[in-house]
């Protein structure tokens, strides 16, 4: 069930939301079980034969987790955290890594071995480091809150249940036991609906326009030039920064429904300086998660640079595969695995300018990017060669036209101009353009939100107090809400979702 639906929308979430507020009234432990009751729902309606195992390994985690809550300090405690984790990683293996493992060994040594047809189940690397890290601190003596009800709810909360964020137990299980968030509350509705918006207006009206754009780059024709390589893969890159940042922003709008706080998972990443402040704003959860449970465990920057590139490296490189069972991301995470290498190399001894460095930085995101969305490698590098001018530079002879006079210039100049075209190119262009121009130049959500004293006013009547929206704010959310429903008529996947 996608965020972006009319079945959400107009079914699920007020039906959800209604028996929260209502229970909640009566019992919090109620409300906490319709809650979960409803994300399994949620989860289940895309396949319910994939429940038993969501629920499956809740329990195991969940039982494991206060075994060794129960015995923290003993070496019995060392033992049933490796039992679960291997456990938890053993199921992600086999239906997420088992299919990359054979075919490997089939090429590699001719094996013949039958390749199993799993299909993903939805969120399960999520819903996986999200248990191990309660695992880990069970051992660790930070778990405090055993209530399976409770556990059950982080685990399966909807809003972040399918693609993130990576939730600490400790900042989610404490919200579930305060009375007060499940109370509905005008605040939390006014500015929940208003992120919500957002989010859905950057997927909707940006992410899904931009995606036909960058396919044709990235499923096309062989060889292309310096112009259409570039502005496919710009179309990529904006693409998938508007459709992950507009699901963060759903996610944390819907949670604030529900008096629930999420925590920020995007923060403007294309305006990083260094690849290290690229991934303290892209996926900020994850990188959370890979930085306290792998990095810092590896000794981190603690034992000399040699250890710390290896580590950086050995983080990234399992940060690529987290992403998906493919050596394409292999060599994603291990190219930004040599970023990091080389920013703190290059950062003890030199320092450019932030305008450069944030161009820098971006166009090294670009190019790893490449990586990530192509489904070979051979289709990856001969983008690359695109990019780097070494298929010719051409242009649609309508942009030619356009150009006026400098047509014959350019053709001298070693331009090809090819019929038809023009109208991708210029759409293409003219819509990475207006993304680039968005994620570089306006204020992310987080920012607009935290100046809403202008539009979300508060005002004191004789009974109380109470919340309003401005005329303004809300002529422009009731605008961009009606947009946007309008455009759901056949909603898209959010790319997060096939990780």
């Amino acid at each position: 069930m996608l965020f972006n639906s009319y079945a959400f929308l107009f079914a699920f979430l007020p039906v959800a939301l209604a028996g929260y507020v209502l229970l909640g009234r009566r019992s919090v432990t109620l409300a906490a079980g319709w809650l979960t009751l409803a994300s399994l729902f949620f989860y289940g309606w895309w396949d319910a034969r994939y429940l038993p195992l969501l629920l499956g390994s809740i329990l195991f985690n969940y039982a494991t987790g206060r075994a060794i809550a129960a015995r923290t300090g003993r070496p019995a405690a060392g033992r049933l955290l490796a039992l679960g984790i291997g456990a938890d990683l053993a199921l992600l293996v086999v239906y997420k890594y088992s299919a990359l493992f054979i075919d490997s060994a089939n090429r590699l040594a001719g094996l013949g071995l039958p390749v199993p047809e799993l299909i993903l189940p939805l969120g399960i690397s999520f819903f996986t480091f999200t248990q191990i890290a309660f695992l880990v601190d069970a051992w660790a003596g930070k778990v405090h809150e055993t209530r399976l009800v409770h556990y059950a709810l982080f685990v399966t909360y909807f809003p972040h249940l399918i693609a993130g964020p990576v939730l600490h137990h400790g900042e989610m299980m404490s919200q579930f036991e305060q009375a007060r968030n499940y109370r509905l509350r005008l605040n939390n509705v006014l500015i929940g609906s208003s992120i919500f918006v957002f989010g859905l207006a950057k997927k909707v009206l940006l992410a899904d326009n931009l995606a036909p754009l960058a396919g044709a780059v990235f499923e096309g024709d062989a060889h292309p030039g310096l112009l259409t390589a570039w502005g496919g893969v710009l179309a990529y890159t904006f693409q998938l920064y508007f459709d992950f940042s507009g699901y963060s922003d759903m996610a944390i709008g819907l949670s604030r429904l529900f008096g629930v706080k999420l925590p920020l998972n995007f923060d403007s990443p294309y305006k990083a300086a260094t690849i290290s402040d690229f991934w303290r704003r892209w996926h900020m959860t994850l990188s959370r998660f890979l930085r306290d449970y792998l990095y810092i465990p590896l000794g981190g920057n603690k034992h000399g640079p040699v250890r710390r590139y290896a580590n950086l490296m050995t983080t990234m490189l399992l940060g690529g595969l987290w992403h998906g069972a493919g050596w394409n991301f292999l060599l994603w995470g291990g190219l930004h695995g040599a970023y990091l290498c080389v920013q703190h190399a290059w950062s003890a001894r030199f320092r450019l300018p932030r305008p450069l460095a944030v161009a820098l930085t971006f166009a090294a995101v670009v190019v790893a990017w490449v990586f990530f969305r192509a489904t070979t490698l051979h289709g990856a590098l001969d983008l690359l060669a695109g990019m780097a001018g070494l298929h010719g530079v051409a242009l649609p002879e309508a942009v030619g036209r356009l150009t006026g006079g400098a047509a014959p210039m350019l053709a001298a100049a070693g331009v090809r101009f090819h019929p038809g075209g023009g109208e991708q190119f210029i759409a293409t262009w003219g819509w990475v353009t207006v993304a680039a121009l968005i994620a570089f130049l306006c204020p992310n959500t987080q920012q607009i939100h935290a100046r809403l004293r202008p539009a979300i006013e508060r005002v004191a009547p004789s009974g109380g107090l109470r919340f309003r929206l401005s005329r303004r704010w809300a002529v422009g959310l009731g605008l961009a809400s009606t947009v946007c429903v309008l455009s759901l008529s056949r909603p898209s996947e959010f790319l997060y979702f096939q990780f």
